[in-house]
């Protein structure tokens, strides 16, 4: 694909149209070993090399990046008071159109995509895709023995809100693992809260059959593999 250079670098880093014009003015910039000296130049997108700042610009139509998102953050794209997910990405990982696939209250930790693809993140989501999201919460008090029946049930909320039928994984004292495929405002705070608990810590650790990078510290990011998308819509 043939694409005019400042478009190219546009829609690739978080940089303007303005201020890759001055860069290209500096020589900061460059198209197979020479210095470019226009932005309006035509680049092939899967033949030409460019250089910006040392770095080299690689086209992709769309970026996958997996998040150990830590507590004190918003899963929005930008919010006048609190700081967000996209807040906590490196400058070269940065490019136009990027959110959150999904949310975490500000204090869930744990695995969050972010992308700038809306069809992927739609399949990811939505319910009837059977993507099933996989928890871990730390409760105030051990739970009791009919949590697992009434999670298969389907909770019912104190709004009057009915859950789809969710999975007890496992029960150890008070931390519980769990998974589930709707994702509603709270929804597993709110959950245990019908049933008399009280959610201390949660932390998403899986989606599909993707388990979060345990390398990845807590504000820590990087792009997923094509293997690792993959994963996402498997069980």
């Amino acid at each position: 694909m043939k694409i005019r250079l400042d478009k190219f670098i546009s829609s690739q880093t978080a940089y303007s149209r303005s201020e890759i014009k001055t860069l290209i003015k500096n020589k900061s910039v460059s198209v197979n070993g020479a210095a470019a000296k226009s932005s309006d130049i035509k680049i092939d997108t899967e033949t030409d090399t460019v250089i910006l700042g040392g770095r080299e610009i690689r086209y992709r139509e769309h970026v996958y990046y997996m998040l150990n998102k830590p507590q004190g953050v918003v899963s929005a794209t930008e919010d006048r008071e609190e700081k967000t997910v996209l807040d906590l990405l490196p400058e070269e990982m940065k490019r136009p159109g990027l959110f959150p696939a999904g949310r975490l209250d500000k204090d869930t930790t744990g695995l969050l995509i972010i992308t700038d693809d809306g069809g992927f993140a739609h399949r990811m989501l939505s319910p009837k895709k059977h993507v099933y999201k996989y928890y871990a919460a730390v409760l105030d008090k051990e739970p009791d023995e009919n949590i697992k029946a009434a999670f298969a049930e389907g909770i019912v909320l104190s709004d009057g809100t009915l859950c789809a039928p969710a999975d007890i994984l496992s029960i150890a004292s008070n931390t519980v693992t769990l998974r589930l495929k709707e994702g509603k405002y709270h929804q597993v705070k709110r959950m245990f809260a019908a049933l008399g608990c009280t959610v201390i810590a949660l932390e998403r650790y899986r989606i599909g059959a993707l388990t979060l990078d345990d390398s990845l510290k807590k504000g820590e990011i990087r792009e997923l593999t094509e293997p690792e998308l993959a994963l996402i819509f498997q069980e």
